[in-house]
């Protein structure tokens, strides 16, 4: 489900006039895609934020513009708690994506009470779908895994318009006795940017700045 965000156009560009903006509540923005031409946007941080951190990839924007677009680019602060830019393509409903989509642990895993250790070896998995039915997160739960049991991607619930592109075998959670060695937390090699299937790659536009 799309979110609205309502926008205005940018008149002035540059890092100087972005750092200005933000510092009156809005987030800079550029608008891509669809042969269309780009637009800079100026979005207000507190309809921004909320989406970002619901996990909301698809938004209807209002305003300067009627276009649904997915959020392609996020750009925070070093600290993660401030909005820098947001780059935004342009999509229609019909369209399907590639696209990542964040894992949620609900629930303890019994394992750990026999001394185990429950450990999230991936933090998204790869799915295929049409814009509009792009899932916010996909939930597990571990109430049932026990010491040295595992789930992989192929167990993972999906909505059933969903597609699974990751490789099912990969293990996303487990439980497992943790040496002082092995506790280290692989990196998530699934943070892949959205890829709109069938669409010509845009021509690259102005600096987003």
């Amino acid at each position: 489900m799309a979110e609205f965000l309502n926008v205005s156009v940018r008149e002035k560009l540059g890092s100087s006039n972005s750092r200005r903006l933000r510092q009156s509540g809005h987030v800079p923005a550029v608008l891509y895609g669809r042969k269309a031409d780009n637009m800079h946007l100026s979005i207000p941080a507190d309809d921004v934020v909320p989406v970002l951190r619901r996990g909301i990839k698809l938004v209807n924007m209002q305003g300067a513009t009627t276009d649904m677009a997915l959020i392609q680019e996020v750009q925070w602060d070093p600290f993660g708690l401030e909005v820098l830019h947001l780059d935004l393509t342009r999509v229609s409903a019909d369209e399907k994506v590639q696209i990542a989509t964040s894992i949620e642990l609900r629930g303890e895993a019994p394992g750990t009470k026999d001394g185990g250790q429950t450990l999230q070896m991936v933090h998204s998995l790869q799915v295929e779908c049409k814009v509009t039915a792009i899932p916010e997160k996909l939930e597990i739960n571990v109430n049932s895994l026990g010491l040295n049991e595992m789930i992989r991607a192929g167990e993972v619930e999906i909505p059933a318009d969903v597609v699974l592109l990751t490789d099912p075998e990969i293990v996303v959670v487990q439980c497992m006795e943790v040496t002082e060695a092995e506790d280290e937390e692989p990196a998530d090699m699934l943070a892949i940017e959205p890829e709109v299937i069938g669409r010509k790659e845009d021509e690259e536009g102005e600096s987003s700045s």
